[in-house]
């Protein structure tokens, strides 16, 4: 494993003297042409006129054949290998608080490295990048994870997206009063990144899946431990400004055994025995959050998503297994404003 060392001395750089830094891609960025802006606009263009496919597989373990699996779902949800041969692809996992007694609360190793395998077959540069939300040693991180050690037998390059060099993005979504963001260079020189979150409830938000976990590419030298800038500029808002903002990004779920009740660090185990994928990540949460019984329309943050792909399940192409034969409710807290999320019996849900 390739951890890259902390440069803690041009880590932070202000908005105005970031590009010079960068390469060809950042140069773009600060030229105000934001890589959302370019890549991004026609995928997202496209999530408004054709149905967005979100391919479910079922009886999934961290033993089993997920490299399989994650190809295939791939290929179902039409995701091309040529787009990528000789691109670069960034793996975002979960690795918010790790810890080896609570392993329901990260993303499993097993799916990370199966699907870096699928894309280093297509012949994409694959590593995985993290900015541990909660934790400043992202060595412990990946110890706690059990993640270090997996990725480092199979030869894939970590990212430590807390101490990189950074580039300013223009807040393309503009839902909160951000004028813009400081991506590390991982982020910045991706072609492509893929989500890859634990499925779990959240206290504040209700859920938290593909879009959340993105949370996940902010470094803490800029925005702190736990992302204190976002959430002061409301959590609904940035989530929404983030995905808004990156690279063109696709998801893929653990959700084998996801996290219910007090998550996203404090809940119970809740095996579902399913993989996610999608090439629109906003499809993809509208369809977890039906699957844990949440009523997409009413999560704060996918509200504001139906700018960038579909909630309604008739505009979400379902490849793979049907949602509602795996649908199985997660306990959340018994407070108003999560309990108000819940799907009503007897509502249309889109």
């Amino acid at each position: 494993m390739a951890t890259e060392t902390k440069n803690k001395s041009s880590a932070h750089i202000s908005p105005s003297d970031a590009a010079p830094l960068l390469d060809r891609r950042a140069l773009l960025i600060g030229a105000g042409v934001t890589t959302a802006g370019i890549i991004s606009y026609p995928f997202v263009a496209n999530a408004f006129t054709t149905r967005q496919p979100v391919f479910l597989a079922r009886n999934q373990r961290y033993d089993g054949p997920l490299e399989r699996t994650i190809s295939d779902g791939l290929l179902a949800t039409g995701f091309d290998p040529a787009t990528i041969r000789g691109r670069r692809v960034l793996l975002k996992p979960n690795m918010v608080e790790p810890s080896r007694r609570m392993p329901h609360m990260t993303t499993h190793p097993a799916v990370v490295v199966a699907a870096a395998e699928v894309f280093r077959r297509w012949g994409a540069e694959v590593s995985v990048g993290e900015a541990p939300g909660h934790v400043r040693d992202s060595q412990m991180a990946l110890f706690e994870s059990g993640l270090g050690p997996a990725i480092e037998s199979a030869g894939i390059d970590f990212a430590d997206l807390n101490y990189q060099d950074l580039g300013w993005v223009k807040n393309a979504g503009r839902a909160s009063p951000l004028e813009g963001f400081c991506f590390p260079r991982s982020i910045v020189e991706a072609d492509l990144v893929v989500s890859m979150p634990k499925l779990k409830t959240h206290h504040w938000v209700g859920m938290t899946a593909a879009m959340k976990n993105l949370y996940g590419v902010l470094p803490g030298i800029k925005y702190g431990w736990p992302k204190n800038v976002l959430h002061h500029a409301g959590i609904p808002q940035t989530v929404f400004d983030i995905n808004a903002s990156l690279p063109k990004t696709i998801a893929i779920v653990d959700g084998i055994v996801g996290m219910e009740g007090d998550g996203p660090i404090l809940g119970s185990p809740k095996s579902l025995g399913l993989i996610a994928i999608g090439l629109n990540p906003t499809a993809v949460d509208a369809t977890c959050a039906r699957l844990i019984g949440l009523d997409p329309w009413r999560i704060s943050y996918l509200k504001l998503a139906k700018r960038l792909g579909p909630l309604d399940e008739r505009h979400i192409l379902q490849r793979g297994e049907a949602w509602k034969e795996l649908a199985s409710p997660f306990e959340i807290l018994n407070v108003p404003h999560l309990q108000e999320l819940r799907i009503r019996r007897g509502v249309l849900t889109s």
